[in-house]
């Protein structure tokens, strides 16, 4: 869904390029945020509807169960009234409940899944957000410090341009910029292996989920 989008690409940004590539970072990082939690919002409604589906579909699908149950007593009954056509229609509604079950049941089993990947967004989402938030006036100063040491090192440059040791200083300032900066992206890369960590899991509980309805089948 668009929505799920929405949030995998929030997830997925890497707040130090943001910052780097802004025109006013402080703007930037505050509508970044604001993004997340509107998402986040969204998100968190869209699970409640999803559980909300889900319970219904689970109390439909019970109550179709209870009604193949009442047709098949009535067959058993008729059958001890030796009403054999009583019997078979009996039956005939029964087993078309049954069948509506199937249905119920795969249906029950789709919505579990959307219940879990949106849960899944959630939280995810939730912890880029307090990351961001936690990070963002970290970020905001790295990059005016960053922005002041660049002007001070152009004033330098400018009075001792003829100064031989200005191009081993420029050179000085690119390496620990470049330094800072594959530290602060380290600091962040960490969401690959937390969506594969999340990936396996959601594997696991599919595969249980699987295996109950197939035991319950058997």
């Amino acid at each position: 869904m668009a929505l799920l989008e929405r949030v995998s690409t929030l997830i997925r940004a890497n707040l130090n390029d943001l910052v780097d590539k802004a025109e006013d970072p402080e703007k930037m990082i505050k509508q970044v945020i604001l993004d997340m939690q509107n998402q986040l919002l969204q998100v968190k409604t869209q699970v409640a509807i999803a559980l909300a589906d889900q319970h219904l579909l689970e109390k439909k699908q019970k109550e179709n169960e209870e009604r193949a149950a009442d047709w098949m007593r009535r067959a058993e009954k008729a059958v001890d009234k030796k009403e054999d056509d009583l019997a078979r229609a009996a039956l005939e509604r029964s087993m078309s409940y049954r069948v509506m079950g199937e249905s119920f049941q795969q249906q029950v089993a789709d919505q579990k899944t959307e219940v879990e990947n949106l849960k899944g967004a959630l939280h995810k989402l939730d912890q880029k957000l307090a990351e961001a938030q936690t990070k963002s006036d970290l970020l905001l100063a790295q990059h005016r410090r960053s922005r002041a040491v660049s002007k001070v090192s152009d004033a330098h440059m400018a009075l001792r341009e003829h100064d031989h040791s200005a191009g081993f200083d420029r050179m000085k300032e690119k390496v620990t910029r470049a330094s800072a900066v594959s530290q602060a992206k380290a600091e962040l890369a960490g969401d690959s292996v937390e969506d594969r960590l999340a990936a396996l899991e959601k594997e696991d509980e599919l595969d249980r989920l699987l295996a109950e309805l197939k035991a319950k089948r058997a």
